[in-house]
C-alpha cells in the first residue's frame, strides 16, 4: 500500500519550476473571480489553473552518466535533423583553438519541438564548461519551421565538452506563443549533463549542434525526454539511426 501511495504522490504532485508560481497564482485569482460571476466560468478557470501547474512541472529525471554522451536538453518531438552552419552569433568563436565543432563549415543540428503539453524546463546536454552565452532578439515564427533557428528570438549556449577536443552548442528558440526565454547559464560555469539551466514559456523549440563525426542516435518523429534520452555519443562510431512507425493508426 505504501508503494501505491508513493506512486500516486509522485504522479500527481510533480515539483513545479519556481518561474511558474506567479502564473499559477494569477490563474488561481482569475478562477476565483470567474467563479463569482458563474459556476461554469469558475470551472473553466480551475481547468486553466491546473493546466498552468501541469505546464510548469519539473519532474525528476535519471541522466545517463558517461563521458561523451550528449543528452536531450528538452522534452518534445525530434522535428528536424539537418546539416547546417553554426548560428551566426558564434562566428567570432571560430579558429580560436582546435575545437572540431568550431572548425567545421557545417554540422548536424537536431531540433526538438515542444508543444504546450510538454515539460518546458531545459537541461544541460553534456558535462563541461560554458564558454559563451548569447541572447538574440528576433521574430516569433512557428517554432517547427526550419527558418525559426535563425529568425526567431533565441538564447545560444556554447559549451566545451569535458574530456573532448570539441564543443556542442544548444539554442532555446521562442515560438508563436512563447514570449520569454529563461537561461541561467553564464560563461565560465562548469556544469553537468542533466542539470536544469532554463525554461521557455508556452511552446518552443530547442536545437542542439553536434560536432563532425557525432551521428544522431534519434530520428525525426521520435519523442525525446529531457535529461534522459541520448541524442549522440561522441565516443561511438555508430551510424545515423533511422526509424519508422510500426504501429500506424
Amino acid at each position: 500500500m505504501d508503494d501505491i501511495i508513493s506512486l500516486i504522490r509522485k504522479t500527481l504532485f510533480v515539483p513545479v519550476h519556481p518561474a511558474g508560481w506567479p502564473f499559477i497564482a494569477g490563474f488561481a485569482v482569475l478562477a476565483l473571480v470567474l467563479a463569482l460571476i458563474a459556476d461554469f466560468l469558475g470551472f473553466a478557470g480551475l481547468v486553466l489553473t491546473l493546466w498552468c501547474v501541469y505546464f510548469f512541472r519539473n519532474p525528476a529525471r535519471v541522466t545517463p552518466v558517461r563521458e561523451g554522451l550528449v543528452i536531450s536538453p528538452a522534452d518534445g518531438m525530434v522535428s528536424l535533423i539537418a546539416e547546417v552552419p553554426l548560428p551566426p552569433e558564434l562566428d567570432d568563436c571560430r579558429g580560436k583553438d582546435d575545437d572540431t565543432l568550431l572548425a567545421a563549415p557545417t554540422v548536424t543540428r537536431v531540433s526538438i519541438f515542444l508543444n504546450v503539453f510538454d515539460v518546458h524546463v531545459n537541461r544541460v546536454p553534456v558535462d563541461g564548461d560554458v564558454t559563451k552565452v548569447v541572447y538574440h532578439p528576433g521574430k516569433f515564427l512557428s517554432a517547427n519551421l526550419d527558418k525559426a533557428s535563425l529568425e526567431n528570438e533565441r538564447s545560444t549556449v556554447l559549451m566545451k565538452v569535458k574530456g573532448q577536443n570539441t564543443s556542442v552548442a544548444f539554442v532555446q528558440i521562442a515560438g508563436l506563443v512563447a514570449r520569454r526565454i529563461i537561461c541561467k547559464l553564464s560563461a565560465g560555469q562548469q556544469v553537468k549533463a542533466g542539470e536544469l539551466y532554463g525554461l521557455i514559456r508556452f511552446g518552443s523549440r530547442v536545437d542542439i549542434y553536434l560536432p563532425p563525426g557525432a551521428e544522431p542516435l534519434v530520428c525525426v518523429g521520435q519523442r525525446a525526454i529531457g535529461g534522459e534520452t541520448v541524442i549522440a555519443d561522441l565516443q561511438s562510431g555508430e551510424a545515423r539511426r533511422s526509424g519508422e512507425n510500426r504501429n500506424p493508426a
